[in-house]
């Protein structure tokens, strides 16, 4: 697919729908969420036999994620059916739900920022009103992870599953082919692209579309940059918005991305049109007999969109996206459930589908490409040797403290999912010189309402 100018207006409306999303589903008279903990929690409803969960992943990802639920819930049990859909656009439907007081159970959320949003909102049950034992699940996931969905001491968001950001995939026979070395550092990487040019080639494949959800895929470069050039303590104050968009750390971070970008011949087809070619189809050109373009950074789950065919290790592999001044960490994304409604078989729907065997499936089920975020499920549940190759040094990271989850998905939606989407767009598509109305854009949008601690 490709986008063109349509993506601004309906980044503008994703933007509007979710920075004016303010309703209680429980107070709409829905019956239906719970602002858990204390007394506006709602009561707990009878089995209705069906559990409905709503997420973004969709197509093959989608496909796996029911055959993981089918295999390790619906076929284990007779209490209840699970039914799994997904969409792109859930970032969107999901606030239209909630609006019209019709939500799923479940929200498999890929923006941990939009599920501690909902329960500030009152509009979800705590993971304590459903009976959950919070020191048990830290057991299962760790304090980390189960953190993103904290809001007033109370527990909001249940693991479902990680991956690793920070990999840059290339193409060893074609690298082979070329003589090319993997760079083990920022500057052995530009190097790398330098000489990659010279030869008459682009270094880089890179497209940020991808429906109403354009320009994510560059916050991820922007996240990975934070991470090693400012540091931990940086990336967490750049979250929380103590640290501003506009701040020379930052700043910094985008005019380093911008090297990447900017550079002239570094981007295959230009950097006018990284937002219009689908982040889905942007490793493709790696593939061909003589490749016009050698690397493509982005996440694990990637290689569900790549050509039919290949050999994980034999036609593409990764290597780690590269420390900065001798800076390095981990970047990690993934997903947190909320839920919507308290009902005894939504609690055993999550307790199945957490449970070890149930997530090992997922490194053996269709072409789900996802880690568990059990960390009891090892290496060895997953066939793909990729990525079974990423589950190591993204738990190394976590014990380290230098692991980070994708900034955009803790910020507030309407930043983290919204301008900071078109305020990346708007960098890619317009150049460098339009870098600081970018920023400032982009903290413009910082809700009011937030922990800020940046000046405004």
């Amino acid at each position: 697919m490709r986008l063109s100018g349509r993506v601004v207006a309906a980044l503008a409306t994703l933007a509007l729908l979710m920075a004016g999303c303010s309703v209680n589903v429980y107070e709409a008279g829905s019956g239906t969420g719970g602002g858990g903990g204390g007394e506006g929690a709602a009561a707990q409803e009878e089995n209705t036999g069906q559990v409905d969960i709503a997420g973004a992943a969709s197509g093959e990802e989608g496909v796996a994620i029911q055959a993981v639920i089918d295999q390790g819930v619906n076929d284990a049990q007779d209490e209840f059916v699970a039914t799994y859909t997904g969409s792109d656009s859930f970032e969107q439907n999901v606030v239209i739900q909630i609006e019209g007081g019709t939500p799923p159970d479940i929200g498999f959320y890929p923006q941990p920022g939009a599920v501690v949003e909902q329960a500030q909102q009152g509009n979800l049950v705590s993971l304590e009103d459903l009976g959950f034992d919070i020191a048990a699940l830290e057991e299962q996931f760790g304090s980390y992870l189960l953190s993103l969905g904290e809001v007033d001491g109370q527990h909001y968001g249940f693991p479902d599953t990680i991956n690793n950001k920070s990999a840059i995939w290339y193409n060893p026979k074609a690298f082979d082919a070329a003589g090319y070395e993997i760079p083990e550092t920022w500057d052995e990487l530009i190097a790398l692209s330098d000489q990659i040019v010279a030869d008459g080639k682009n270094p880089w494949c890179i497209g940020t579309g991808s429906e109403a959800a354009t320009g994510w895929p560059a916050t991820d470069w922007m996240e990975d940059i934070v991470l090693r050039t400012g540091g931990t303590e940086v990336y967490d104050g750049w979250v929380d918005h103590s640290v501003p968009f506009a701040s020379p750390e930052i700043t910094t971070a985008a005019e380093t991305f911008g090297q990447i970008i900017f550079t002239p011949d570094y981007v295959f087809g230009g950097p006018e049109n990284i937002s219009g070619t689908d982040f889905r189809d942007a490793p493709d050109p790696m593939f061909q007999d003589d490749p016009p373009c050698y690397m493509h950074r982005q996440a694990t789950f990637i290689v569900a969109f790549f050509p039919e065919g290949l050999t994980p290790v034999e036609d593409y592999n990764f290597f780690p996206f590269p420390p900065i001044d001798g800076q390095d960490g981990v970047l990690m994304a993934g997903g947190l459930a909320a839920v919507f409604k308290n009902r005894p078989e939504i609690k055993d729907f999550l307790e199945l589908y957490s449970q070890e065997e149930t997530q090992c499936l997922y490194g053996s089920v269709g072409a789900t490409t996802t880690i568990s975020a059990n960390r009891n499920v090892g290496p060895d549940c997953y066939d793909d040797p990729l990525i079974a190759s990423a589950v190591e040094p993204l738990v190394e990271a976590l014990q380290n403290d230098v692991a980070r989850f994708d900034a955009s998905d803790l910020m507030p939606p309407a930043v983290g999912s919204g301008e900071f989407w078109n305020g990346m767009n708007n960098y890619t598509n317009n150049g460098p010189d339009n870098l600081e109305n970018v920023l400032t854009s982009i903290d413009a949008a910082w809700p009011a309402s937030s922990s800020d601690g940046a000046s405004e």
